[in-house]
C-alpha cells in the first residue's frame, strides 16, 4: 500500500515539474484505479477457483516493480500513466483477494468486525504513504519516495506468504458459473445495493484524498505565515482518521442497522462536501479541523458497505461479488479525482469558487449512494 498516495502527496510538485494541467493531474491520479478496474474481473474472480496466495504474491511483486519503474523512468504524463495503470492492476490482485482470504478464514459472526479492521488498514497504508512521500521527497527527491515504496514490496510478500499459508484440509469448491459470468451478482439486489453505494463512496473518498494536499497548499495561501505547516504530514494524519472511523462505523452498523447507518453517514458527508471547498479562506487550523471531521464521515461507512456486500454473497460466489464490488467501486475512484480536476480547469484552481464546486461535485456523487441503496433494497429485512 505504500505507493498508493505517493503521486497525490507530491501532486503540487509534480504539476510544476511536468507542467501538468489540473485535468492531466486528475488523469494520473485516477488512472491508478482504472488499472484496478481492469484487473479485478479476472484476478478477484479467480479467488473462487485457485489459491489466493498465488494471486496475492504475484500482484505484490508487480506493484513493487511498478514503483521501481516510476522512480527510474517516469518523466511526464504518458510514462506516469503507464506505470500508474499497472500499479492499479497490482492492487486489484491484493486488496479484494486479501479480503476474500480473510472472510474465508473467519466465521460468519466475526465477519463484520474482521472486514472493518481489514478495510481500515487501507486507510493506514494510504496515510503512511502520504507521510513517507512528503518526508523522503523533502530529504532527497520524489524518485526516492517511490523507491522506498518499492523496497517494501518484498516485505509484504513475506508477510502475505506466511499469513496465507494453505490450511490443512481446505478444499476449494469451484462455483458452477463461468469465471467471467457475473449475472448472478447483478441479480443479487441486496449485494448490488451495497456495490452501487460503494461506487459513490469511492468517488468521494479518492477525489478527496487525490486533491487533499493541493487543496491544503491552496488554503495556505490565505494564511499569513504558512511556512511552518507540513501539509503532507497533515494529510497523513487526516487520512489516518479513516481507520477508527471505519471500525466505529462498522460497529454502529451492527448495532443500529447497516442501511440506516450508511444512509446517515453518506448524507452527512455530502453536506460537508458542499461547504468544505469554500472553507479555504478560514484560518488554517480551522480548515484542518473541518478536514478532520469531513475525513471521518467520508470513511465511516466503508466497512459497513463492504460487509453488506460480503454477507449478501453466497459462499462459493463471494469472489465474483467482490470482483463486481471492486470493478464498479473503483470505477468511482477513477472518475472522482478526474472530475475534480476537470471542474478546477473549467472554473480555475486559483479561485475559491473552483475548489468549492469541485468538492461540491464529490458531494453530489456520494449523495447517490443512499438513493441507490434504497432503490436496490430487498423487501425482506436485513436480518
Amino acid at each position: 500500500m505504500l505507493g498508493i498516495s505517493m503521486f497525490s502527496a507530491l501532486l503540487p510538485e509534480m504539476q510544476v515539474a511536468w507542467s501538468l494541467s489540473n485535468s492531466a493531474a486528475g488523469w494520473i491520479t485516477g488512472i491508478f484505479f482504472f488499472g484496478l478496474v481492469l484487473g479485478v474481473p479476472v484476478l478477484v474472480s479467480l479467488t473462487d477457483r485457485v489459491d489466493t496466495r498465488r494471486i496475492y504474491l504475484l500482484s505484490t511483486a508487480l506493484g513493487g516493480l511498478c514503483m521501481v519503474g516510476f522512480a527510474l523512468w517516469a518523466e511526464g504524463f504518458w510514462s506516469a500513466m503507464v506505470f500508474r495503470t499497472l500499479a492499479g492492476v497490482a492492487l486489484a490482485g491484493t486488496y479484494m483477494p486479501g479480503l476474500k482470504a480473510l472472510t474465508d478464514r473467519v466465521g460468519d459472526a466475526a465477519q463484520p468486525r474482521a472486514v472493518a479492521f481489514y478495510t481500515s488498514s487501507f486507510g493506514i497504508g494510504a496515510s503512511v504513504s502520504f507521510f513517507i512521500a512528503g518526508e523522503v521527497a523533502a530529504m532527497s527527491s520524489w524518485q526516492w519516495a517511490f523507491g522506498v515504496a518499492a523496497i517494501c514490496a518484498p516485505l509484504a510478500m513475506v508477510l502475505a506468504g506466511w499469513a496465507l499459508a494453505v490450511r490443512p484440509g481446505t478444499v476449494l469448491e469451484a462455483p458452477e458459473h463461468h469465471l467471467l459470468d457475473f449475472r448472478p451478482v447483478f441479480r443479487n439486489r441486496e449485494a448490488m445495493g451495497y456495490i452501487l453505494a460503494y461506487t459513490a463512496h469511492n468517488w468521494e473518498l479518492f477525489g478527496f484524498r487525490g486533491w487533499l494536499v493541493a487543496f491544503l497548499v491552496f488554503s495556505q495561501g490565505f494564511n499569513p505565515d504558512p511556512s511552518h505547516w507540513n501539509v503532507t504530514a497533515i494529510a497523513a494524519v487526516l487520512v489516518l482518521l479513516a481507520t477508527p472511523a471505519s471500525i466505529i462505523g462498522g460497529e454502529l452498523a451492527v448495532s443500529f442497522g447497516r442501511r440506516r447507518v450508511v444512509t446517515a453517514v453518506m448524507t452527512t458527508s455530502a453536506f460537508l462536501a458542499a461547504i468544505f471547498g469554500f472553507s479555504a479562506v478560514l484560518p488554517f487550523p480551522l480548515v484542518i479541523a473541518l478536514a478532520a471531521v469531513y475525513s471521518i464521515f467520508i470513511s465511516a461507512d466503508s466497512s459497513a458497505i463492504t460487509a453488506g456486500a460480503v454477507r449478501a454473497a453466497p459462499v462459493n460466489g463471494r469472489g465474483a461479488v467482490m470482483a463486481v464490488h471492486s470493478f464498479l467501486g473503483f470505477t468511482g475512484a477513477f472518475l472522482g479525482p478526474l472530475a475534480f480536476g476537470v471542474v478546477l480547469d473549467i472554473v480555475g484552481n486559483d479561485r475559491l469558487l473552483g475548489w468549492g464546486l469541485a468538492f461540491g461535485a464529490l458531494g453530489l456523487g456520494v449523495l447517490t449512494g443512499p438513493i441507490l441503496l434504497a432503490a436496490m433494497a430487498n423487501r425482506r429485512s436485513e436480518g
